[in-house]
């Protein structure tokens, strides 16, 4: 059973936008990465995945059950989101900021125990943040508030995992850290991705968005092709395959 089914799902943006026919699987322990060009539906598409708007059509199965018949409590227990937008963080420290990772497994006046620490301690470690605990959130670059709300995320002990756009703020250096640790958590992940070389090293299958519609679905091999690319981002491109891996390399043809 995949950890997060789409089923026929459809939604609409007034008359502006809408998604139609949306089928979309994501196993357990498997990275799916969402491509596509701006404006294709891809965080529509995730805002749908994790209940921020509720399906016009179809429906979004999590661990086999309709995730619009359960309570938002029961979906944060078991799916953790990390936007591409940084929250309203009202003066709180970093160490605030990941607690609140806690917080659907807490009752409402419940503190913080000594298992909850340390599950803090240990995002905070494997992020890279072990010394930023006491640092105000906002005071923080936006690579550094994206590692902070990933921490948040982890301390959910969540079996699924959905970001949009993960690597958006971060430089070179850190997108690659983060992705290597989303691929050893071994968590069902479902990402959005901008870099297309970034989603060919990391993702297991790719899913392709296009106004609204997938258009395409397989490994990032079956997937990117050039083909494909020149039809859906409308650029040439060459695709090779990478030579110190046997994944596929982008490289984008511009004319002079």
């Amino acid at each position: 059973m995949p950890r997060l089914s789409l089923e026929g799902l459809a939604w609409e943006a007034g008359r502006a936008f809408r998604l139609a026919d949306i089928d979309l699987q994501v196993g357990a322990q498997e990275f799916v990465g969402l491509i596509g060009p701006n404006g294709s539906g891809k965080s529509s598409l995730l805002h749908c995945a994790w209940r921020l708007h509720q399906p016009t059509a179809g429906q979004v199965r999590l661990d086999g059950q309709d995730l619009w018949q359960q309570s938002a409590r029961w979906s944060a227990r078991r799916m953790a989101v990390v936007q591409q937008e940084f929250p309203q963080d009202f003066g709180l420290r970093v160490l605030d900021v990941v607690h609140l990772g806690r917080a659907p497994h807490k009752g409402l006046f419940e503190g913080h125990s000594a298992a909850d620490l340390a599950l803090v301690e240990q995002a905070l470690q494997r992020t890279g943040l072990h010394e930023y605990g006491v640092r105000l959130f906002a005071s923080l670059s936006g690579g550094e508030k994206q590692r902070v709300l990933l921490a948040r995320a982890l301390v959910q002990q969540p079996e699924l995992l959905i970001l949009d756009e993960p690597t958006n703020h971060l430089d070179p250096r850190y997108q690659l850290q983060l992705l290597q640790l989303l691929r050893r958590l071994k968590l069902a992940t479902l990402a959005s991705f901008h870099d297309l070389n970034l989603a060919a090293a990391f993702c297991d299958r790719l899913y392709v968005l296009c106004d609204g519609r997938l258009i395409a679905s397989g490994t990032p091999t079956e997937v990117l092709t050039a083909e494909l690319l020149l039809d859906v981002f409308g650029v040439q491109a060459l695709v090779d395959t990478h030579p110190r891996a046997p994944h596929p390399r982008i490289t984008w043809i511009t004319h002079a």
